[in-house]
């Protein structure tokens, strides 16, 4: 399926993965700040990190004054990243006011994010959190004195409830009561928890039962009887709920309005040579076809795109 992103959202990934001047895609060396959240194993993963300008007497006067990004993952993953350090920037924070920055702040710079997508801006909020206590113990500031209650992802270790993403419970009962997450679906929209085999929805200790222990268990109610389903038609072959022409007409306008104009401000373009049911073989052109990231384009721009704004299933074939 395809996702619903803002025009701003789609412009911050673009401008993060050409590189232009003033993203925020990158490492800092010997960072004051450091911090990680997800597992490239999982799909989606952020490293984080920022530079300050110290103050000499009182740290809490620090201000970050440079933050960068290592991140794995989708456009919306790619987007928040940049939207999490462009906010820290513009508002030239110490690290404690730069906790102020949650993940509804991140949602709203991107001018909204598909519900399924809300987990990318949490990865960004996580790892703020974690480069600020990362901070804090090189400068030896004392965030419980603060009245700051951060913990370390060593220190929140605790019994899996989520095995495909390994998501533990102290993690997963933070982030119900901080999130205010009701539902099965919430939590696995904000944590992706229970988002692959789903097995930690029901099971003893899962999902359901965290949900009950924090907001207490709801009532019983009677089942409705279900109508009698309707018969449907055939889904087209390639699993995208889309015939193949109109997979390719939406994979040439997603490259006509996205791909190609960004391409084409660095000097290159791009063909579509051919379409096999999810298969899309390109050929770069121009400044692009030569270039020693022609393969990095292909796959963080051509591919990412594709997959977020036509469907995810699309694998792309440069030839």
């Amino acid at each position: 399926m395809s996702w619903e992103y803002s025009e701003k959202t789609t412009q911050l990934f673009m401008d993060a993965v050409h590189g232009k001047p003033g993203t925020h895609l990158g490492e800092i060396e010997d960072p004051d700040g450091f911090g990680e959240h997800g597992s490239i194993a999982c799909g989606d993963a952020m490293r984080f990190t920022f530079r300050v300008e110290k103050d000499y007497e009182d740290p809490l006067k620090d201000v970050i004054v440079e933050a960068r990004y290592m991140t794995f993952g989708c456009t919306s993953a790619i987007a928040a990243s940049e939207a999490l350090c462009r906010l820290i920037e513009e508002g030239r924070y110490s690290p404690i006011e730069a906790l102020k920055i949650t993940n509804e702040s991140i949602v709203d710079y991107l001018e909204g994010l598909p519900e399924q997508k809300i987990h990318c801006s949490v990865m960004g909020a996580e790892a703020l959190e974690a480069a600020v206590f990362n901070w804090a113990q090189k400068r030896g500031v004392d965030l419980e004195e603060l009245g700051i209650d951060l913990v370390s992802e060593d220190e929140e270790e605790g019994r899996i409830v989520c095995k495909c993403f390994t998501l533990s419970e102290p993690y997963l009962r933070r982030k119900i009561q901080e999130l205010n997450l009701r539902t099965i679906a919430e939590v696995t929209h904000a944590t992706k928890a229970g988002g692959a085999c789903m097995s930690c929805h029901q099971a003893p200790g899962g999902i359901q039962d965290l949900l009950d222990e924090v907001w207490g268990r709801k009532p019983a109610t009677v089942k409705q009887v279900a109508e009698e389903p309707q018969p449907r038609e055939p889904e087209p072959t390639n699993g995208s709920g889309l015939s193949s022409y109109q997979l390719m007409k939406k994979v040439e306008q997603c490259i006509e309005d996205y791909i190609r104009p960004q391409l084409q401000s660095d000097g290159g373009d791009i063909e579509i040579v051919d379409i096999k049911d999810s298969l899309v073989y390109c050929k770069l052109s121009g400044a692009c076809a030569g270039c020693a990231h022609a393969g990095q384009t292909m796959k963080l721009m051509v591919e990412r795109t594709l997959k977020d704004l036509v469907d995810e299933r699309i694998r792309v074939i440069g030839v």
